[in-house]
Parts: C-alpha cells; sequence; structure tokens
C-alpha cells in the first residue's frame, strides 16, 4: 500500500457516500481512456457494461437528487447500497493487504461512506423544510461538483486529497451532531408542546 493508493481509497469511498455513480463512472471512463491506471482489483470499473450502469444510474439520480422529498427517498434507499459500495471501493484501492488490513480498510471505508452519506441526507432534510426548490438543487449540484474535486485531487495530489478528506470528515462529523441537536429540540417542543398537554388534559 503506497500514499497513491490511501488516497484514492479515502476519495472513493468519501465520494461515494456523496454520489456512487459519478464515482464508478468517472473511475471507470479514466481507467478505460487509459487517463489513469487503477489499481488491479478496481480494473472491472472500466468494463463497459459497469461504465454502461453506472452512466444510466447517475442520469436517474441526477434527476431525483434534485426533486424535493424524493431525493429523501432516493438517499433513504441509498442508505443501504453507497455504504456497502462505498467499503468495496477501498478494499479494491488498497490492492495486495494481508487479510486483517482488508477487514480494517473495509470498516474504515464504510464509515468514511457513512459519514459523507449521513452529511449529505441530513442536509438534504434540513433544506426540504422550506418551500423553494433552489436550495436543493444548489446542493445537488454542488454535492457534483465535490465529488468530482475530490476524485481529482485523489488521482493527481494524493496528499491534498488525503488533507481534504479528512477535513471534510471533520465536518460532516460536526454537521451530524448539529443536526442531531436539532432534531432532539424539535422533538421536545413537539412533546411539551400546549396544545398536546391542553388535549391530554382534557382527554
Amino acid at each position: 500500500m503506497d500514499i497513491a493508493q490511501l488516497a484514492l481509497a479515502l476519495g472513493a469511498s468519501f465520494t461515494a457516500g456523496l454520489n456512487l455513480y459519478i464515482t464508478v463512472l468517472t473511475l471507470g471512463l479514466l481507467d478505460y481512456f487509459e487517463i489513469l491506471e487503477l489499481p488491479q482489483n478496481m480494473g472491472v470499473l472500466s468494463n463497459p457494461w459497469v461504465l454502461a450502469a453506472a452512466a444510466v444510474l447517475f442520469l436517474v439520480e441526477f434527476i431525483a437528487d434534485k426533486v424535493p422529498y424524493v431525493d429523501n427517498t432516493w438517499d433513504a434507499i441509498h442508505s443501504f447500497i453507497r455504504i456497502p459500495a462505498g467499503a468495496v471501493l477501498a478494499v479494491a484501492a488498497l490492492s495486495d493487504l494481508p487479510p486483517h488490513l482488508v477487514w480494517i480498510a473495509a470498516l474504515a471505508g464504510g464509515f468514511v461512506t457513512f459519514t459523507a452519506h449521513g452529511a449529505k441526507a441530513s442536509a438534504r432534510l434540513a433544506v426540504n423544510s422550506t418551500p423553494e426548490p433552489f436550495s436543493n438543487w444548489f446542493l445537488s449540484i454542488a454535492e457534483d461538483v465535490l465529488s468530482l474535486g475530490v476524485l481529482w485531487l485523489a488521482t493527481n495530489y494524493p496528499y491534498a486529497a488525503i488533507v481534504v478528506v479528512v477535513v471534510l470528515l471533520g465536518i460532516s462529523v460536526v454537521f451530524l451532531v448539529l443536526f442531531y441537536q436539532f432534531l432532539k429540540i424539535v422533538f421536545t417542543r413537539i412533546r411539551t408542546s400546549p396544545g398536546k398537554t391542553e388535549g391530554a388534559g382534557a382527554a
């Protein structure tokens, strides 16, 4: 394992949490056109069938991601897709690992993907509380641009990519904690609202 493989594993697992299909499509195209030589275990991403499937699913996500509430359903479904896929990408990027390190890489990759996915899904829930759709579109495009930017760094400037991903992970964790605290406040106010108390008393 070298620094380039580590950067690719971190970058791919993080962007998989934001947009799995743009991650697979971008890495596959880079390998297909010989712009980048992926690790052997990731070479399958350049298979034409994999590229075609990733392209179709990316187009579907590109549309679904910009429709309020549809994007929340999409994110909920992809909780079961992005996280294991991110773990697989991390392991594939780190070729020739001993068995015990393979499991560590899978767990770490899954955690990175889970954190990115959780921050993305939480941000969408917060944004969809407003009636206008423009914030939703902005977030969707920003996520795609960020994914491409992280992948570009991971494949060209591995040290910078590692620093950026670590910073983004820190921001994501802070956002998740703040969002959790916000939900606690909201649900507490709902439970203790005067209307509910009066209704309980009248019953």
